[in-house]
């Protein structure tokens, strides 16, 4: 695979994927621009070799039709106020139904905009959409760095992480957290899962692979939203023996400010341990970062989906798209 650093940008036009599907308030407004600043290192070092920079993302899903609430500005505002200056930004690459089909012709569209194409959007790998996977067939192509970083550091925390590794899987729905628990679960010594996870599993009488490396609460608060103190306490324990710790999934109902007590404690819990720790997921980086925890991780992930299936073992479309 290519990165950035391979081409010769001088002077180029170049097309990057990023993404920007950000949290929205219903006035608009951008609730955490997390994944914004998470490319400006790429677009930044293009800007200084001099090439012309054309940016492109998804936002929501408006079906391949065009929603008022979901167009780019916000996002272009954005990126001009941390950028300085303003930049070609296409305007939401899902108002086109083309772009879910991965219609051969969209893509030939996007492709005739740019000399070099750059897919800094690792969130959306997963995707085998125009933008992503159609692209690269008509264009020179690579990663940009925050794709690249993505890969290095969920590569050496599925490859070669420092042991003991302890993987704390919160959140719902076990059916699209299965497959992560049981690949990971090969590699880890312990999973420690929330309460929702440890009731779908009874209820649902789901077989798991290592069963004896899972770690489930003990006790809950606030009617199963929360873990409880005695499950914070063992939690805890384990985290702090911990070398590697990746987390995917908040432990209790965090929308309710009364239920972020264990989700907040592990989270204390894990940058005291001084671990390699990996972060991902939606609602567990817009919480850390609400209490300006990011940078006390070693890796905060962009990738909600695409994180759990590049783990889970399935090859990413966008990955391979570029190799």
């Amino acid at each position: 695979m290519k990165i950035l650093r391979d081409f010769d940008v001088k002077n180029k036009r170049v097309l990057v994927r990023c993404d920007f599907n950000v949290p929205l308030d219903d006035k608009g407004n951008i609730l955490d621009d997390f994944r914004i600043r998470r490319t400006l290192p790429t677009i930044d070092y293009l800007i200084k070799k001099g090439a012309k920079v054309i940016l492109m993302s998804h936002l929501g899903s408006p079906d391949g039709k065009f929603v008022k609430e979901l167009q780019l500005k916000p996002v272009s505002e954005k990126l001009a106020e941390l950028l300085g200056k303003k930049i070609e930004l296409l305007e939401n690459l899902r108002f086109d139904p083309g772009e879910e089909s991965n219609d051969e012709n969209f893509a030939k569209e996007l492709a005739k905009k740019g000399d070099i194409y750059i897919n800094d959007a690792f969130g959306a790998c997963h995707r085998a959409h125009a933008s992503i996977v159609g692209i690269p067939k008509y264009l020179p192509s690579g990663a940009g760095f925050l794709l690249e970083k993505e890969v290095l550091c969920l590569t050496r925390l599925s490859t070669n992480p420092s042991k003991p590794l302890v993987a704390i899987i919160g959140g719902a729905k076990i059916e699209t957290k299965m497959k992560l628990i049981d690949k990971i679960s090969e590699f880890a010594d312990l999973v420690l899962v929330g309460g929702l996870i440890k009731k779908e599993i009874k209820e649902k009488n789901i077989k798991l692979k290592n069963p004896q490396k899972i770690v489930e609460p003990v006790d809950e608060a606030g009617e199963g939203k929360d873990i409880g103190s005695k499950t914070i306490k063992l939690f805890k324990e384990k985290i702090l023996q911990a070398k590697t710790i990746f987390w995917n999934g908040p432990l209790g109902k965090i929308e309710e400010k009364e239920f972020t007590a264990g989700t907040e404690e592990l989270a204390k819990a894990i940058i005291e341990s001084g671990a390699y720790s990996v972060v991902g997921g939606g609602e567990t980086v817009e919480f850390i970062n609400q209490l300006g925890f990011g940078e006390k991780f070693s890796h905060v992930s962009t990738g909600g989906g695409a994180m759990l299936a590049f783990l889970s073992g399935e090859k990413l479309p966008g990955l391979s798209a570029l190799k």
